[in-house]
């Protein structure tokens, strides 16, 4: 039997504050999911689940140390700079 290891991967604080930041002046209140380190017992298999921030209905994903966000699903990214505009288009 497979065994999962999973392990709370907190938010890097500077990312945090800038993703806060820019809700606060788009006058949107963020909601905040930490990610997960998921390791396969055994082996050297492990996988990142980003962070999830969900503003207006709308899932983002983020990772540490990253300076791009992804927008549903990891095939539409954008960059941090560019959420402002993206949030006040979405109204």
């Amino acid at each position: 039997m497979i065994k999962f290891i999973k392990q709370e991967l907190p938010f890097e604080k500077s990312l945090k504050q800038r993703l806060d930041f820019i809700c606060k002046f788009c006058k949107t209140k963020p909601i905040f999911i930490n990610g997960n380190i998921i390791k396969i017992d055994k082996t050297n298999l492990s996988y990142i689940e980003p962070h999830r921030i969900i503003i207006k209905g709308i899932t983002f994903l983020a990772f540490n140390y990253s300076t791009d966000i992804y927008i549903r699903n990891l095939t539409n990214k954008i960059k941090i700079s560019e959420l402002e505009n993206y949030l006040n288009t979405i109204n």
